[in-house]
């Protein structure tokens, strides 16, 4: 029997996190949570008041405070950078805007072959210099602590964006674009694909320790439409960064597709609550995995959060790579107190020797 070796007695978040997606011991399961840093924080609320949403995300004094909020009010492993998966577009020449009670809203939506042909591919210092600077702000005040994240929006949802103007919950225009037109559809993939790849390494290269991609949407498609129209692009991002940092494949509503994202070359594959943990985990292979409670559960009384947490760590079975995460983003009305528990529980109830 092979024995597994003893973590150190004592890890930092930042070492845990790294340890846990990379499947080596740990003393204890990582916790994060994706939009841990914003409306259900009383500080970052009073915050906006004052500064809307992109003022924040490219002030680097301002994204570093809020990023760092929740590492200070939660005890979370991780510290997510407080940005937007749309920010790579300001190089790329698209002016947009987000409306915090609907989303991105871009302004001149792209559909034709002249718009698509227009996007500029420019070095990511100089479309968004002031993440960078916010990136090595971060890992100076943290020193270690705690693990610096960063992320980047995948192909496939940075262009539903593009194309239909703001959220949707069809795709219509979209998916039309891509069936109808699948040479334009490629040439705006291969676009995103490289400005993602070269937003991602500027992240490394400025101190980020592991780096997110967000498909959030993805799974609006079927799962031959994804490997034929999305996969390849994907890989590619991932091969691009691979060697750098730990990497995880984050979408949701996509358990008809969960083998081919396992396969697109991330070090992690994070999952949603329509599936069980275990049961997922079986089907990506030898990754490490994130998730996965239901964000609406955090609404609920502390008892049923409780309940559901442990079932979620049962379902883990104390085995190595798993990082425990809700399946999406924090809703705005969770409690804090909430967040700071559950990163309690998960902690004490992993805690080797314990």
């Amino acid at each position: 029997m092979t024995t597994v070796p003893a973590p150190p007695v004592a890890m930092t978040g930042a070492t845990r996190f790294l340890a846990a997606v990379r499947k080596e011991p740990v003393d204890r399961t990582p916790v994060w949570f994706m939009r841990q840093a914003g409306r259900c924080l009383a500080a970052y609320r009073e915050l906006r008041e004052t500064y809307d949403i992109l003022t924040i995300t490219r002030t680097p004094e301002l994204c570093a405070q809020v990023t760092l909020m929740p590492v200070d009010e939660f005890g979370v492993d991780a510290a997510v950078l407080y940005a937007d998966i749309m920010l790579p577009l300001f190089g790329m020449g698209v002016p947009f805007s987000i409306d915090p009670g609907i989303g991105p809203i871009i302004h001149a939506p792209l559909r034709d072959s002249a718009s698509v042909r227009a996007l500029r591919i420019v070095e990511p210092e100089e479309a968004t210099p002031d993440l960078f600077d916010a990136i090595r702000l971060i890992r100076r005040d943290l020193d270690g602590r705690t693990a610096v994240l960063g992320f980047a929006g995948a192909p496939f949802t940075v262009a539903s964006y593009l194309i239909e103007g703001r959220p949707t919950k069809d795709f219509a225009r979209s998916k039309a674009l891509m069936y109808g037109q699948p040479a334009l559809w490629h040439e705006l993939m291969e676009t995103l694909t490289e400005v993602t790849i070269r937003y991602l390494r500027a992240q490394v290269k400025a101190g980020v320790q592991a780096v997110q991609l967000f498909d959030s949407w993805v799974g609006a498609l079927g799962a031959r439409e994804y490997s034929e129209y999305v996969l390849p692009y994907v890989r590619r991002i991932f091969s691009g960064v691979a060697g750098t940092v730990p990497t995880i494949h984050f979408a949701t509503s996509t358990a008809h597709m969960l083998e081919a994202m396992a396969g697109a070359g991330s070090s992690a594959v994070s999952v949603d609550w329509r599936l069980p943990l275990d049961r997922a985990w079986s089907r990506i292979g030898d990754l490490a995995i994130q998730g996965n409670l239901d964000p609406t559960i955090c609404l609920a009384p502390w008892e049923v959060v409780e309940r559901e947490a442990g079932r979620v760590l049962a379902e883990a079975g104390g085995r190595p790579g798993h990082i425990f995460n809700l399946g999406h983003g924090v809703l705005a009305d969770t409690p804090s107190d909430t967040l700071r528990r559950l990163v309690d529980l998960v902690h004490e109830r992993t805690a080797v020797g314990v």
